[in-house]
């Protein structure tokens, strides 16, 4: 499949959400539509197939809902899927999880008014990870507010605003759906051209050094600050990625599949047939069938996953209504 066709790149679509791993799912659908997420694409309970590799185990069940912005834009476009095993307990968090080490480090919201948001947020007794900072980053001298906050089970809420992109744009102050997903890799070079492949093009920053606002966050699992090079990778239909690596290296974070917390992200596709007759061509692997469930509602929900690089479980998945 060429990716110059009609159905470029398979029909794939930029960052469709991020897998969250939870504890009580009501607590968590509480939290998530307080950052805006109350469109509630399905609500499945019931056995998940294709993960026997993916989670080291013969079967998994869990109750998954999927949501999405009720108020979404451009700089918003994807959601979250909260996923609470039924058949086993969960993970917790992989310990000494920082930021930057293999595996998913965070859920990032773009906020117009993120400063006023955060404040929002701990003044309702959410927990603080990073008080507002202003960031400019190279190479395009992108301008960025962003904090931090945590959800119910410790999983790093990144809320940002991109000033030098919004100016002007008409949309309401508070949250606006999930901007991009951070993830730790071994390679980010190799990280970039591989996900370049799956449509993610543009580039909105590179940049390399020591966040300082993180630091506490290293040094509270008894690490020095590493200097991390990050980059956006963005697609022109969905969310973006953002590929991390340390230097030096990082402990492997990745964790269980369903672990608390962030674990995984999906890749939208407008046909899931096309996407993996894509995928195939360019010598993309599947790790376990491709899965179809049927909602009792007439939704179809169709996935299937791969392993990139980084050794990290990434899902490519349809939803038809």
């Amino acid at each position: 499949m060429s990716s110059h066709s009609t159905y470029g790149f398979g029909s794939l679509v930029g960052l469709d959400h991020i897998g969250v791993g939870v504890s009580d799912m009501q607590a968590s659908l509480d939290f998530y539509a307080q950052l805006g997420f109350s469109d509630v694409v399905f609500d499945y309970s019931g056995p998940l197939g294709g993960l026997e590799q993916a989670t080291g185990h013969a079967a998994t069940e869990a109750r998954v809902v999927y949501l999405r912005s009720i108020n979404p834009t451009v700089l918003g476009r994807s959601g979250v899927k909260l996923v609470q095993l039924t058949n086993r307990p969960a993970a917790p968090i992989p310990e000494g999880f920082a930021y930057g080490e293999p595996g998913i480090c965070e859920v990032c919201l773009h906020v117009k008014g993120q400063a006023e948001f955060y404040e929002s947020l701990v003044s309702a007794g959410h927990t603080s990870l990073m008080a507002p900072d202003d960031q400019v980053l190279e190479p395009y001298q992108t301008h960025c507010g962003l904090s931090y906050v945590s959800d119910p089970d410790g999983a790093k809420i990144e809320l940002i605003e991109w000033s030098s992109l919004e100016a002007g744009w008409p949309h309401p102050t508070g949250p606006q759906g999930v901007n991009h997903v951070a993830f730790g890799v071994h390679d980010i070079d190799r990280t970039e051209a591989f996900y370049r492949a799956l449509g993610f093009t543009g580039k909105l920053f590179d940049a390399s050094g020591v966040n300082e606002p993180m630091n506490p966050w290293f040094e509270s699992v008894g690490r020095v600050p590493p200097v991390q090079r990050m980059m956006l990778l963005t697609s022109p239909h969905g969310g973006a990625l953002e590929p991390v690596q340390q230097d030096p290296p990082g402990a492997d974070m990745r964790g269980e599949w369903g672990h608390l917390g962030t674990f995984e992200f999906a890749i939208g596709a407008r046909n899931l047939d096309l996407a993996l007759a894509y995928l195939k061509s360019i010598d993309v692997p599947l790790v376990g069938e491709p899965v179809e469930i049927a909602m009792p509602d007439g939704q179809v929900w169709r996935y299937a996953y791969f392993q990139d690089p980084a050794g990290l479980y990434v899902s490519i998945t349809e939803v038809r209504a």
